[in-house]
C-alpha cells in the first residue's frame, strides 16, 4: 500500500509524462502486491478464526472487520479508476515524447480518487486495530 500511494504522490508532482507515467508503473505494481496481500490476508484470517476456539464468524469484531474489509476492496477500486487511465494517458503522451497535458493533470489531482484511496489505507488501519485489540 505504501508503495502504491507514494508512487501515484510522486507521479502527481512531475511535469514530464514520461515520468509521471514510470512512476503510475510503480504505483500499479504496488496495487498488485495490495491486491496478493489482500487475498492473503483474508485466507489467514479465515484459518486463524477457525483455528481460535470461543471466535468464530459471529463475533463482533471480526464480523466488522470482514464488512471493512469488504468496503476498503471496494473503496481501493473506485479510487484506482483515475490513476490508471492517468498512467494510460501518460504512456502515450510518453510515446509522442509530450508533456503533460491539462486532462493528466486533472486524472492525477482527481479529489473523489485521493478521497477514496486515503479512506480505504484508513479502513485498513481500523482492520489492523480490531485484530489486535478484539473489541
Amino acid at each position: 500500500m505504501a508503495l502504491a500511494g507514494a508512487a501515484f504522490e510522486s507521479a502527481r508532482r512531475r511535469e514530464r509524462a514520461a515520468e509521471v507515467a514510470l512512476l503510475l508503473g510503480l504505483a500499479r505494481w504496488g496495487a498488485v502486491l495490495v491486491a496478493g496481500g489482500g487475498v492473503l490476508l483474508l485466507v489467514g484470517g479465515f484459518w486463524l478464526v477457525g483455528l481460535e476456539d470461543g471466535i468464530d464468524f459471529g463475533t463482533g469484531w471480526v464480523g466488522a472487520s470482514i464488512a471493512l474489509f469488504a468496503l476498503a476492496v471496494v473503496l481501493g477500486t473506485l479510487g484506482g479508476r483515475r490513476p490508471r487511465r492517468a498512467r494510460e494517458l501518460a504512456e502515450r503522451l510518453a510515446a509522442e515524447d509530450r508533456e503533460s497535458s491539462p486532462e493528466l493533470r486533472a486524472l492525477l489531482d482527481d479529489r473523489g480518487s485521493r478521497l477514496a484511496n486515503y479512506a480505504s489505507a484508513a479502513l485498513v488501519l481500523a482492520i489492523l486495530a480490531l485484530m489486535v485489540f478484539k473489541p
